[in-house]
């Protein structure tokens, strides 16, 4: 076996089909990744959810910076419990074979990249589970500038951590022991994180309500989603509060009328300034054909 192989990466992540790392690990781009900042978790949870990805979201954690949002590429690593033989092959493996050093968690923290997030599949270990403290967070936030950690497990160094003010970690406990009677058998591969799954270079959304992993390949449209979600609802709070629509009108599918009303205050409107890169032929064309009616020319899309 080889850690980070990048033979692996690509097999596991063939549906993405944009810019990779070296190591074949995905690399949705940073403007994506911006705009991933602005959405909720639910706005991102829905397009997934739709689409058969069901067990992306994990919410049982602390956190250091609890009203931050975080957002950044996966870098994924497994550990488990030490068994002597195995812990002796896969770490001489490491430092012999691909000239590693230092133990398996400076060997994940070592590789990561700007806008990284390392999630690390810590079997919910605590006392002797602490994946960081003071030192590698530190590293992690040289390292990724504006990324953090997800971790099913425990850190250290609480008071130093919290400090760190451009990274967020997500944890399972604190413990004052350092990490230790444990093995790490796969870097940048499936990462289980309490009920959800975790890929190398999946989208890590962390909220103040947990975390959520995107896919790379769905990044884009889970980010264009939440951004119509947003705009729509803009665009109906405004119209409530005039007096034009009712609730229920604005709750249900919008037919052609509502929509060109839509499309002409999107166009104009300082409050959809920031989402004037969205385009909605799709949505009136659907409303066309709901209500069974013909082209228009009097929207301009």
């Amino acid at each position: 076996m080889k850690f980070d192989n990048p033979e692996d990466i690509l097999q596991l992540t063939p549906l993405w089909e944009g810019e990779r790392y070296p190591n074949g690990r995905p690399k949705v781009s940073e403007g994506l990744l911006r705009r991933m900042r602005k959405i909720t978790l639910e706005e991102a949870w829905g397009p997934l959810w739709n689409r058969g990805y069901t067990n992306q979201f994990e919410g049982e954690f602390k956190i250091i910076h609890p009203a931050k949002t975080m957002v950044g590429r996966a870098v994924t690593a497994v550990m488990v419990p030490k068994r002597p033989d195995l812990h002796d092959t896969l770490l001489s493996y490491g430092h012999e074979q691909e000239g590693r050093k230092g133990f398996f968690n400076q060997w994940v923290i070592d590789s990561l990249e700007e806008d990284d997030v390392v999630v690390v599949d810590m079997y919910d270990k605590i006392y002797q589970g602490t994946y960081v403290g003071g030192n590698l967070s530190t590293a992690i936030s040289t390292r990724t500038q504006r990324g953090g950690a997800v971790i099913w497990g425990g850190i250290r160094d609480n008071q130093q951590v919290v400090e760190i003010e451009n990274i967020n970690v997500y944890y399972r406990g604190s413990d004052p022991t350092a990490i230790a009677d444990c093995t790490m058998i796969s870097m940048n591969g499936p990462t289980r994180i309490g009920r959800a799954v975790c890929l190398p270079g999946d989208v890590v959304l962390g909220t103040p309500a947990g975390v959520i992993f995107i896919p790379p390949h769905l990044a884009e449209l889970t980010v264009v989603r939440a951004e119509k979600s947003q705009v729509r609802d803009v665009f109906g709070f405004i119209r409530l509060k005039e007096g034009v629509y009712t609730t229920a009108q604005i709750d249900a599918s919008w037919n052609t009328a509502l929509w060109q009303d839509f499309i002409h205050w999107f166009e104009s409107a300082s409050e959809a300034a920031e989402y004037r890169h969205l385009e909605w032929s799709e949505e009136l064309e659907e409303a066309r054909k709901l209500e069974g009616s013909g082209p228009s020319n009097d929207v301009r899309l």
